[in-house]
C-alpha cells in the first residue's frame, strides 16, 4: 500500500470543512496560495478534482464530499486513539449530565470522587441536549430517559422512586393520598411521572392544573423546601433534603409510588476502554448501590 498523503489530507479536510482556502490557511498556519497548491497537487495525485473553481470561489463537488465524510471520521478515530494512548488523557474525564441529576446528586459527590481518585481531571457540563459524540467533546453522557443515540454503550442507573415530598410544616396535614387534593401541588413539567399519573395509581382523580410549575426538578425541590407546596420527585434527587429533614415524605409506605429507570450512562464504544471512563463507571455504580450491569445486587 502506498504511503498515505496525511499532510495533503489534512489540508483538504480543513479546506472542505471550512469552505474556504483562506480559512483553512489561517487554521493550518499556511498561506492561501500554499493551500491552493497543496489541493491541486493532491487532486493530481489521486486523479480527480475535489473542488469546482468559479473565479475566486471554490465549491466542493460530490467526490470531495464523499472524501470529506470519510477523512473526517478517520481523523476523529486517530484523535480518539491518541487520547486513549496518552497518559494525560487517560485521566481526563469529560462528563455531560442531565441538569437536575448534576445539581442534586452528582455535584455534591464530586469531592468524594476526587478524594478516592485524585488522578482524575473532571470536566462537567449540564444540559438537556443529547451530545452526539461527533466532535469528541465528551467521554460520557448521563441522560434523562432512554438514550436516543444508536451504537452506544448504555448502562441503566437503577430504578428511582417517585414520591410526594414537602416541608415538615405541611406534613401534619397529610395522612392519606386524598389529603393532597387540599394542598398546593408543585409540578415538574419534564418528569415522566407527573401528578395526574400518581393520583391515578392511587385510585384518585387529579385536581385541575394549578400552583407552581417548573421545568427542572432541582427548582421544584427548592420550592418544596421553602414550603410552597408538595412536590412529586425522585427520592434520589432529594437525598440530601430528606436526610437533613428539610423535606419529608409523609405518605411513604402508605401510598403507591411508581418507580422506573430515569437515567442512563452512555458512552461511545471507543471511550469505554479509557481509564477515566472505567474508573467513573465503577464509582457511580457503587455510589448508587448497583452492580456493574446497572442492577440492584
Amino acid at each position: 500500500m502506498a504511503p498515505l498523503p496525511l499532510r495533503a489530507l489534512r489540508v483538504f479536510e480543513a479546506a472542505a470543512r471550512t469552505g474556504s482556502f483562506r480559512a483553512a490557511a489561517g487554521e493550518l498556519g499556511l498561506t492561501p496560495s500554499a493551500v491552493s497548491h497543496a489541493i491541486r497537487d493532491f487532486e493530481e495525485h489521486i486523479g480527480t478534482t475535489l473542488f469546482e473553481r468559479d473565479g475566486r470561489r471554490m465549491l466542493i463537488n460530490q467526490a470531495g464530499e464523499e472524501l470529506l465524510r470519510r477523512v473526517s471520521g478517520a481523523f476523529d478515530e486517530l484523535r480518539n486513539g491518541l487520547e486513549v494512548a496518552s497518559a494525560r488523557s487517560s485521566n481526563l474525564l469529560r462528563i455531560h449530565c442531565a441538569p437536575s441529576l448534576a445539581a442534586q446528586w452528582l455535584m455534591p459527590r464530586l469531592r468524594g470522587l476526587i478524594e478516592k481518585h485524585p488522578e482524575l481531571e473532571v470536566r462537567l457540563a449540564a444540559g438537556t441536549d443529547y451530545p452526539h459524540f461527533r466532535n469528541d467533546e465528551f467521554d460520557i453522557d448521563i441522560c434523562y430517559g432512554p438514550p436516543r443515540q444508536e451504537g452506544m454503550v448504555v448502562l441503566p442507573l437503577g430504578e428511582e422512586i417517585i414520591r410526594p415530598m414537602c416541608a415538615p410544616s405541611l406534613a401534619g396535614a397529610i395522612r392519606d393520598p386524598a389529603d393532597l387534593l387540599k394542598l398546593p401541588l408543585i409540578e415538574s413539567e419534564q418528569k415522566r411521572v407527573r401528578w395526574n399519573a400518581w393520583f391515578a395509581t392511587n385510585d384518585l382523580t387529579a385536581p385541575s392544573p394549578g400552583g407552581f410549575r417548573f421545568d427542572r426538578s432541582f427548582m421544584a425541590i427548592a420550592a418544596a423546601v421553602d414550603g410552597l407546596g408538595v412536590t412529586l420527585e425522585s427520592t434520589r434527587f432529594a437525598e440530601r433534603e430528606l436526610a437533613s429533614g428539610r423535606l419529608v415524605a409523609p405518605l411513604a409506605g402508605r401510598a403507591n409510588d411508581p418507580s422506573y429507570v430515569e437515567h442512563y450512562l452512555v458512552c461511545p464504544p471507543q471511550a469505554k476502554h479509557r481509564r477515566s471512563v472505567r474508573t467513573f463507571t465503577r464509582w457511580i455504580t457503587r455510589e448508587m448501590g448497583l452492580t456493574e450491569n446497572g442492577r440492584k445486587p
